[in-house]
């Protein structure tokens, strides 16, 4: 097999990051927008050792699960991987990919039963993050998300995932930000002005937190007034923030924000529970399918627990620990951010919530140090997953952990650790649709122990 051959072949399944795997005599080849059933032409893009690429020539035979894109970028844009797939055949992709992660990596024979779906399957994402540059000649602002494998940026103007006036913003961002001297950024030469736009929109309020993400270290006059001008073209944007960041990195956000107009924060409300949310604040996308799994582990509790101590890890702006706080007795929440922190102080006095003990720290150094035990620990760690040394005092402080993850392989290899090496019964793992459309799948596993 060699670069420019071309086959005829079957895609079989589709791997955990959305590609459909087929054999050829036996050798694996990963097919971008493919979905099992498909029968297609392929011509080959790249070999390696245990497995190649391939890019479709032709769909001889269409799986019959296949639909036409709502979204017109669907094929140039790396955002929804799935959205050519109807929407109750990704679930069932999705709870296959979890089911194999966790025979694969966690050593695990459970049944995974199928994913909780997302109650919008549209205008879900709450959260934008759009990379900027401009054009070459023109020097226009273009905002979208990168093609697949690539740093290329999509200009996109319309994004049916996202609510509509995320649109409107970031087009008169494209519109005016030539007209106050703002540059789009260039990642080669880290040269520019405006790296990438942060929208965070509230479901509750319909009001929006624009971040204007700046490489400098500090602001200057026409950035305050072009934050200005975007505040006062939109009532529905309640305030515009800029945040810093001349490091030569992919990381988004800096560490220092300013607020040019209006507020920083937003509100939303989830469980009948009111959060303000900010800039760096680490908070669900996608508020309504978030609702299902707060919900989810709330009835948890109270099913299994009489007004119980709970500590919530990982805790961000504390969004669980304030959901179940008036079915506890006392909830302990851990989170080393230290403005997700202060979010979570003034939302437990908004919701005048007197049972809550916040922590500013990291989750691994309080576990080493707390002495007290809890009837529930609630992990919601990052991407990465948690620690062996964590893992090992969260079964010394409760026998009963909710890990809520956004990665499966990461929960696959804790899970396989905490049933292997520490004797805990792995009792049911629930996925949720949080990522409509695309290849990630949010999960809540009970652990016993």
């Amino acid at each position: 097999m060699k670069i420019n051959d071309e086959y005829t072949v079957k895609i079989e399944k589709i791997t955990n990051l959305g590609l459909g795997l087929a054999r050829i005599e036996g050798f694996v080849v990963f097919v971008e927008n493919t979905c099992p059933e498909d029968i297609v032409k392929i011509k080959i893009t790249k070999v390696n050792k245990n497995f190649a690429n391939g890019k479709i020539l032709e769909i001889i035979t269409p799986s019959e699960h296949r639909v036409k894109p709502f979204c017109p970028m669907q094929k140039v844009c790396g955002a929804c991987q799935l959205q050519f797939i109807d929407y109750d055949y990704q679930l069932e992709l999705k709870r296959q990919i979890v089911e194999d992660t966790m025979k694969n990596i966690g050593n695990l024979d459970i049944e995974i039963p199928k994913p909780i779906s997302s109650p919008q399957i549209k205008n879900y994402r709450h959260k934008i993050q759009y990379p900027i540059s401009e054009t070459k000649n023109s020097k226009r602002i273009l905002a979208g998300y990168y093609k697949p494998a690539t740093h290329e940026i999509v200009n996109i103007k319309y994004c049916p995932i996202q609510p509509e006036i995320c649109d409107k913003i970031i087009e008169f961002i494209r519109e005016k930000a030539f007209d106050f001297g703002i540059s789009g950024y260039n990642e080669k030469k880290h040269s520019g002005d405006l790296r990438h736009v942060v929208i965070r929109s509230s479901l509750a309020t319909g009001k929006n937190l624009v971040v204007l993400v700046i490489n400098a270290t500090k602001s200057f006059e026409r950035l305050n007034d072009f934050a200005k001008c975007i505040f006062d073209e939109f009532y529905e944007v309640a305030g515009v923030c800029v945040n810093f960041n001349s490091k030569k990195t992919n990381v988004i956000l800096g560490k220092k924000t300013e607020c040019l107009a209006g507020k920083n924060f937003v509100k939303e409300r989830i469980l009948d529970k009111t959060f303000r949310i900010g800039p760096n604040t680490f908070f669900q996308i996608n508020p309504k399918s978030a609702e299902n799994i707060f919900r989810y582990v709330k009835d948890y509790i109270k099913d299994n627990f009489e007004n119980p101590t709970v500590l919530d890890a990982y805790a961000g702006i504390t969004s669980f620990g304030i959901c179940i706080s008036d079915i506890c007795k006392k909830v302990v929440s851990v989170e080393e951010n230290k403005e997700s922190v202060e979010l979570a102080r003034e939302t437990a006095e908004i919701n005048n919530i007197p049972n809550l003990e916040i922590h500013n720290q990291d989750a691994s150094v309080f576990f080493q140090k707390e002495k007290r035990k809890f009837d529930a620990i609630i992990l919601d760690p990052p991407r990465k997953g948690c620690t062996k040394e964590s893992l090992d005092n969260a079964v010394r402080l409760s026998k009963s952990i909710i890990y809520v993850s956004c990665n499966p392989a990461t929960l696959a290899r804790d899970l396989k650790y905490l049933k292997e090496e520490k004797n805990c019964t792995v009792k049911s793992i629930q996925p949720f649709d949080m990522f409509c459309h695309t290849y990630h799948i949010e999960n809540v596993a009970i652990i016993e122990n």
